[in-house]
């Protein structure tokens, strides 16, 4: 059976000095940057997501205690051997995992850790049960706990359900963080592709007081015609 020293010493055969320095700046990792502190091997997610796989038989004890590394790697290997976990899972396990996924949030802490963890597992359980959880999310004073409550909608976009995206949205307009912003304004892009009528409907409303990153994203896909429109505010 594959041993989580196992894992960590792959891990760091796979580090690339070259990569990290790249991927220490990329995610802001200096002094008073939204990534301060965070340590890279300088690893790629299609290189981290094939190791995984070899190590999905890794109890959740493993699983917390990469969660928990100072290791970029090792915190972003945890998620992915989560969501492998999560896929396989019964109903009363799958509740299990999404409840330590909240338990968690301190260490899911930068933007790619969101992304590639919160639609898989709290977008998945929240699909047919109450979302009040991702309302108090979206009030947290975590920069990131902001984030999976918006993140974690994509999956309700993708059953065309908008409703709780542009709720999330309309409380995320003042946000003063650029990472909110910028997924305030992916998500909205996403409900205007499967519905531009109901991203319209949302922006004529509030175009005016969207901080201008999250705007821009939001009308990346329309034509220069309405992009002009929704800039010139």
């Amino acid at each position: 059976m594959s041993t989580l020293t196992e894992l960590q010493k792959e891990l760091q055969q796979l580090a690339d000095p070259n990569q990290q320095a790249i991927l220490q700046r990329f995610f802001k990792t200096g002094i008073g940057q939204y990534g301060e502190g965070d340590i890279f091997l300088g690893i790629k997610v299609p290189i981290q997501r094939k190791v995984a796989r070899k190590y999905q038989t890794l109890s959740l004890t493993d699983i917390q205690t990469l969660l928990q590394s100072q290791i970029h790697e090792h915190r972003i290997t945890a998620l992915i051997l989560l969501t492998y976990r999560y896929l396989k899972a019964s109903d009363t396990q799958k509740q299990a995992l999404f409840e330590f996924y909240l338990h968690n949030t301190q260490h899911i802490n930068n933007w790619d850790l969101v992304d590639i963890s919160a639609p898989k597992i709290v977008g998945d359980y929240l699909l047919d049960k109450p979302r009040e959880i991702l309302y108090q999310l979206a009030h947290s004073t975590s920069l990131w706990e902001r984030r999976i409550a918006i993140i974690a909608t994509m999956i309700f976009i993708k059953h065309n359900d908008f409703n709780d995206t542009l709720e999330l949205a309309y409380i995320l307009l003042n946000d003063k963080h650029d990472l909110i912003h910028k997924a305030v304004g992916w998500m909205l892009r996403e409900v205007g592709k499967r519905d531009q009528k109901r991203e319209e409907s949302f922006l004529k409303k509030h175009h005016q007081k969207m901080p201008r990153t999250m705007l821009r994203y939001a009308i990346e896909k329309f034509d220069d015609q309405k992009r002009q429109f929704y800039l010139k505010k």
